[in-house]
């Protein structure tokens, strides 16, 4: 069985030797292809080559970034027969994708499982989204220089008025709130700094506290067959469940959210720092329900769209893309199969 193991080598938890250990062991049954990610987008040309030259398995070594752009790279020309199914070894920070298919933590545990499917031909297909952009541009939200940034922005919306084309997703999507801090966080780790709970935590609550986007929300919603909501400064789009993780611990908001079924939606409205407070507590619980003035759930939902009347920051599946001023997100039933 031809394998084609697209590793990242900057990925937060696999240095070299667990990188070498997991392909010896793969190495033992597979005949094993290591491609090197050098840029972004990387990973999709050499997941989208696979696909043409016929490779039986794509396995992505990294973390939920790697595994974004292998999907990617897989469904460019549209699911069907042509795309081999796609394995995943976390090295990343978070895993969300890896963790939502049962795999270990541990990485060399995790190869053992993958290993351990395909003998015994496990695989399953599972639904993913897809996120169409408008007034995008690849200007961060604030950082490093928020008026040269806000500037950016201002003028990608007004040059890209139209829906760019549509980019999949494996778990999350959001726009406003998460995205910036997102954005911030991935700002500290260009400059050295690594990515931690705690830093994820410092830069969600500065955001919060001090940020334009609970005290002015800019955002609005709208479902099938449902009147458009507005006055949102956060809303996330899951996949799976939990949301994410903050280590050890899962954060959910969308409990119900599942590759068996269409995307689940968090959105929050104008909102004070007690409040916040107590949703926070509650999406870390063993049984998270956040209910409540200004909250919006909707679970199983085939299609949305979000549009923001000032440019937000938009991310897919943990990774800050720039900012936009709309998402029109799909949900795609049985998109793609992947190792079980």
């Amino acid at each position: 069985m031809r394998a084609l193991v697209v590793a990242n080598p900057a990925a937060t938890t696999t240095n070299r030797g667990v990188r070498d250990r997991v392909l010896n062991t793969l190495a033992d049954e597979l005949q094993v292809e290591v491609a090197e990610t050098t840029h972004r987008g990387h990973g999709s040309e050499l997941a989208r080559k696979a696909c043409v030259e016929g490779v039986d398995v794509v396995l992505a070594l990294g973390g939920d970034g790697t595994v974004n752009e292998v999907v990617n790279g897989l469904l460019h020309d549209g699911p069907g027969e042509h795309v081999p199914p796609l394995a995943v070894v976390p090295g990343g920070s978070t895993n969300v994708f890896s963790r939502a298919l049962g795999r270990a933590r541990d990485p060399l545990a995790a190869t053992r499982e993958v290993l351990d499917s395909l003998r015994a031909g496990r695989t399953r297909q599972i639904s993913l989204g897809t996120a169409s952009a408008r007034g995008a541009t690849t200007a961060p939200a604030r950082l490093p220089d928020p008026k040269l940034a806000q500037a950016a922005a201002d003028a990608g919306a007004a040059a890209h008025p139209e829906w760019g084309e549509p980019r999949w997703f494996a778990f999350s999507a959001g726009l406003g709130f998460d995205a910036d801090v997102i954005g911030r966080v991935e700002a500290h780790r260009a400059r050295g700094v690594r990515s931690t709970g705690l830093l994820y935590v410092l830069e969600a609550t500065g955001t919060f506290v001090f940020g334009r986007g609970r005290r002015d929300p800019a955002m609005s919603i709208e479902l099938v067959g449902e009147p458009a909501i507005d006055g949102l400064f956060l809303c996330l789009v899951s996949n799976v469940s939990p949301w994410t993780y903050l280590g050890a611990r899962a954060v959910n908001p969308t409990p119900d959210a599942s590759f068996d079924s269409g995307l689940d939606v968090f959105a929050l409205g104008r909102t004070g720092i007690a409040r916040m407070l107590q949703h926070v507590r509650e999406v870390f619980a063993a049984r998270p329900d956040v209910r409540g003035e200004g909250v919006h759930r909707w679970h199983d939902q085939a299609e949305l769209t979000l549009t923001a009347h000032r440019p937000q920051g938009w991310q897919l599946d943990g990774d800050h893309l720039g900012t936009a001023t709309g998402l029109r997100v799909r949900s795609v039933p049985s998109a793609l199969t992947v190792v079980a």
